[in-house]
C-alpha cells in the first residue's frame, strides 16, 4: 500500500496553510487598496478645491481660473476645471467634465458616471452672486495606482508563498529526519541487530518515539540473552541423561551389559527416561502457562489436609535419604481457593527441590500459618541455602541452575519459575528467603475465603 512521506504531507500542509493565507490577504488588501485611493484621492482633491476656493471671489472667476498658478497646479495633476459665472454660463476644460460639474448643479460634491467612466467633482461656492467652480479628476488616476499596489502586493505575498514552501520543506525534513532514523533502525532489529540505538532528538513526540524504540531494542537484547541462557541450561540438562540413555543402551545392544549388568543399565535408562519425561512436560507447563488456552480449576479445599497428604508421601523418600520431614500446622481446617492439583503440583516441585540439596541427618519442614486473613505455606529445607543476592532472582529460568550446577545438584533450571507462575495465576505470592534450619524457605501465600 503506497503512503505519501511525512516531509511531503507536511509541506503540503505549509503550502495550503500559505495559500489560504495569501489568497484572503491579497482579497482584503486588494479592497483596501482600492477603497483606500480612492478616499485619498477625493481628500486631496477636496483639499486643493478649498485652497482655490480661498483665494478667489466672484470678480472674474472664469479668468482667473483658465490661466495663473492655481490652474497650472491642478491641470499638472490631471484636474479639469469648470466655473460657472454669476451669469450662468458654464465655462471648462473638457466636455465630460463640464458634464460630470453640470449633473452636480454645482451645488454638492460626489462622484458622478460619464459615459462608463468615473469623475470626482468637488464644487466650491464663490461669493454671493451664484458663482462657483468644479475640480473634477477621472478615477482612473488612482484605479491605476491602486492596480500598481495591488500587483505590488500580490508580489511580496507570492515571495512569501514561496518562503512558506521553503520553509515547510526544510520543517518537514527536520522533523522527518529522526522519524526516518527510527525506522531504519527498527528495520535493522528485525533482521536481527541489536546493537542499533536511536539518537533521542528533535521534538518531544519524536524524542518519545526514539526513547521508546531504544527501550524496544535494549528490551529485545535482554530477553534474547536470557532466552540464550535458557536454553543453554535445557541444553545441558537433556545433555546429561541422554548420554547415559545412549551410553546404557549402547551396552546392551552391544551385549555388553549382561545379566545383573543389563538389569542395573535397564533401571538407570528408565530413571533417565522419567527426568527427560519431567523436564520436558515442565517445559510444556511452562510455555502454556503464559497462554490464554491455560486452564486452571479453582475451588474451596483446606490447605492443612494437603499438606498432611504431601507429609505422607515426602515423609517416604526423606526416610530413604535419613533426612527427617516435620510438618508444622495450626489445628482444624484452613480454606483456601485454589486448584487443587496445580497447588498439589507446586509443593511437590519445592519438596523435591528441598530434598536435593538437604544432607542426610537435616530436616525439611511443612510450615503452615495464618495471619492477616492469609494462609502462608512454607517449605523450609536443612541445605546449604542461597547466597543472599539469589533470592530475588531465584524464580528466573535457569539462574540457580548456572549458578550451582558445578557445586550441588540441581534440577532442571525451570521448577522454580513454573512453580512462581502456578501461584501468580492462581491469585498468590510465592516468595524465597533464608530458612530457621540454615537452608532455603519457599513460602506460598493464598488469601483465605470461599469459592463463588
Amino acid at each position: 500500500m503506497n503512503r505519501t512521506s511525512l516531509a511531503l504531507r507536511i509541506t503540503v500542509v505549509c503550502l495550503a496553510v500559505a495559500a489560504v493565507a495569501v489568497v484572503v490577504a491579497g482579497l482584503v488588501a486588494a479592497r483596501l487598496i482600492r477603497t483606500t485611493g480612492s478616499d485619498v484621492l477625493r481628500q486631496s482633491l477636496s483639499a486643493q478645491a478649498d485652497v482655490i476656493a480661498s483665494q478667489l471671489d466672484d470678480t472674474g472667476i472664469g479668468n482667473r481660473l483658465r490661466v495663473g498658478k492655481a490652474a497650472e497646479v491642478v491641470r499638472g495633476q490631471g484636474i479639469d476645471v469648470v466655473v460657472r459665472r454669476p451669469n450662468g454660463t458654464i465655462d471648462g476644460d473638457g466636455t465630460d467634465a463640464a458634464i460630470a460639474a453640470t449633473e452636480t448643479g454645482f451645488t454638492r460634491s460626489g462622484t458622478v458616471v460619464v459615459e462608463g467612466r468615473r469623475y470626482l467633482v468637488e464644487v466650491r461656492t464663490v461669493g454671493a452672486r451664484g458663482a462657483a467652480f468644479a475640480l473634477v479628476q477621472s478615477t482612473e488616476i488612482g484605479e491605476a495606482r491602486g492596480r500598481t499596489l495591488v500587483r505590488n502586493t500580490v508580489l511580496a505575498l507570492g515571495a512569501g508563498l514561496a518562503v512558506a514552501a521553503i520553509a515547510g520543506l526544510l520543517l518537514s525534513r527536520m522533523l522527518s529526519r529522526p522519524l526516518r532514523r527510527a525506522a531504519s533502525v527498527a528495520n535493522g532489529m528485525r533482521a536481527g541487530r541489536r546493537d542499533l540505538r536511536v539518537p533521542v532528538e528533535g521534538p518531544s513526540e519524536v524524542a518519545d518515539v526514539a526513547k521508546s524504540v531504544n527501550e524496544l531494542a535494549d528490551a529485545l537484547q535482554y530477553s534474547e540473552a536470557r532466552q540464550r541462557e535458557f536454553l543453554l541450561s535445557v541444553s545441558h540438562e537433556l545433555r546429561t541423561p541422554l548420554t547415559a540413555v545412549t551410553g546404557f543402551a549402547e551396552a546392551i545392544g552391544d551385549g555388553v551389559a549382561e545379566g545383573e549388568d543389563a538389569r542395573r543399565a535397564g533401571q538407570t535408562i528408565h530413571r533417565e527416561a522419567e527426568r527427560l519425561e519431567r523436564l520436558v512436560s515442565d517445559l510444556l507447563e511452562l510455555a502454556r502457562l503464559g497462554a490464554d488456552e491455560f486452564r486452571l480449576d479453582p475451588a474451596r479445599l483446606d490447605l492443612a489436609a494437603l499438606i498432611d497428604e504431601c507429609a505422607d508421601v515426602w515423609r517416604l523418600r526423606c526416610a530413604r535419604q535419613d533426612v527427617t520431614l516435620l510438618v508444622e500446622r495450626p489445628p482444624g481446617e484452613v480454606p483456601v481457593v485454589a486448584d487443587p492439583r496445580r497447588l498439589r503440583q507446586v509443593v511437590d516441585g519445592l519438596a523435591e527441590n528441598a530434598l536435593r540439596v538437604t544432607p542426610a541427618g537435616a530436616p525439611i519442614v511443612f510450615s503452615l500459618v495464618v495471619a492477616d486473613g492469609q494462609a502462608r505455606l512454607a517449605v523450609r529445607d536443612g541445605g546449604p541455602g542461597l547466597a543472599p543476592e539469589d533470592y530475588p532472582v531465584a524464580f528466573e529460568r535457569g539462574v540457580l541452575n548456572r549458578r550451582y550446577r558445578d557445586s550441588r545438584p540441581v534440577g532442571s533450571g525451570i521448577g522454580l519459575a513454573l512453580a512462581h507462575g502456578l501461584v501468580t495465576r492462581m491469585g498468590g505470592t510465592l516468595t524465597a528467603g533464608p530458612a530457621p534450619e540454615g537452608g532455603a524457605a519457599f513460602t506460598v501465600g493464598l488469601r483465605l475465603g470461599r469459592a463463588r
